[in-house]
């Protein structure tokens, strides 16, 4: 049977010039900006008028373009060699929400392969209604438009995946094995934040972040290590999650705390890991007296993160319900915006 392989990802922009149009894409989501199309979309240019030449300037950091997509499409290589490996006959594809390819254009390229099954699969290990949930809108009313009707499976989510803590435990550990003598450390784990109010409204997102560093915890073993979950790259106005990662980076400097920082909702490198962690962090680690400091690199194709998806599209496959890492839906009854919805089971 050909199977399909359709990973979501963000995206990002390709050239210095699309940066105003990815932005604009970006903040035209609904799941982004949640206002009436009528003011979403004269707001959203508004922002991406606004917002481009601070984005040019941290692109030009990482030599003009966002790297994502070559690291997305090393990941679909990888797995879809995992896959082949399995016996499975399947081939990968690439759909991004706010840049090229995104997913009427992916669309085609599926329907031109001919597959008999189509596994749906979130490069976002934690659900949320603002990443997954709206990459899965977009794929699914692209596949209308153009006529996808095969079967579909989905894997929602994978906080605890066995092979994306396998992969996370082990980087962490690498990272560790670099600490300084003598110095006392603070592992802090930084996932991408988010609107206060979404999370208030019933999104898992924040629930399943913290399940993520509950297992690496686990599967480190390390009952004595200091460490923190915080939140990165704020936009705007609005109350977002917290503690922020750069309250947390002061924090340690003033106690004098060495800093392991380890993205957790990150399964690639791209702007918000080489800019925001690497380059600006890093600088207000300097600047707040933090006496080192050590960024933890992402899953990328880790064998192990590489292999525990392949092991969720297989699960997929033969699944009458979408997917997660655990007994269906894992999330608790209060998060009524679960990508499963319904009962916690």
């Amino acid at each position: 049977m050909k199977i399909a392989v359709v990973l979501f990802n963000l995206g990002g922009p390709d050239s210095l010039e699309s940066v105003e149009l990815f932005l604009r894409n970006l903040f035209s989501d609904p799941a982004i900006l949640p206002l009436p199309e009528w003011l979403r979309r004269p707001v959203a240019w508004m922002i991406a008028k606004r917002r481009a030449p601070v984005a040019q300037a941290i692109y030009r950091e990482i030599g003009g373009r966002s790297p994502l997509l070559q690291e997305t499409s090393a990941q679909a290589t990888a797995l879809e060699q995992a896959l082949a490996r399995r016996g499975a006959a399947a081939r990968t594809f690439i759909a991004m929400r706010a840049w090229k390819p995104m997913s009427d254009e992916t669309v085609r390229s599926v329907l031109a392969y001919e597959p008999a099954l189509v596994v749906l699969l979130p490069l976002y290990p934690q659900y949320s209604t603002a990443t997954s949930g709206s990459s899965l809108l977009a794929w699914q009313q692209a596949s209308r438009r153009g006529g996808l009707a095969v079967p579909h499976k989905r894997v929602c989510c994978y906080p605890w995946g066995s092979g994306f803590i396998a992969a996370l435990k082990e980087l962490l550990e690498d990272a560790l094995s670099r600490r300084k003598p003598g110095l006392s450390y603070r592992v802090l784990f930084s996932a991408h934040g988010l609107p206060q109010r979404t999370i208030s409204g019933g999104d898992p997102y924040q629930w399943q972040v913290e399940r993520t560093v509950d297992a690496i915890l686990r599967s480190h073993g390390a009952g004595d290590l200091d460490w923190r979950i915080s939140y990165q790259s704020r936009v705007g106005p609005l109350q977002w999650l917290e503690p922020a990662t750069d309250a947390e980076i002061r924090q340690a400097g003033a106690e004098g705390k060495g800093l392991v920082v380890m993205p957790v909702a990150f399964v690639s490198e791209h702007s918000e890991t080489l800019v925001e962690l690497d380059i600006e962090y890093a600088r207000l680690a300097k600047e707040a007296g933090v006496p080192d400091y050590i960024r933890v690199a992402t899953a990328g194709t880790s064998e192990r993160f590489i292999d525990g998806l392949a092991d969720l599209v297989l699960k997929a496959t033969t699944a009458a319900e979408p997917i997660t890492c655990g007994n269906g839906r894992i999330c608790p009854e209060h998060l009524g915006r679960c990508g499963l919805g319904g009962a916690q089971a």
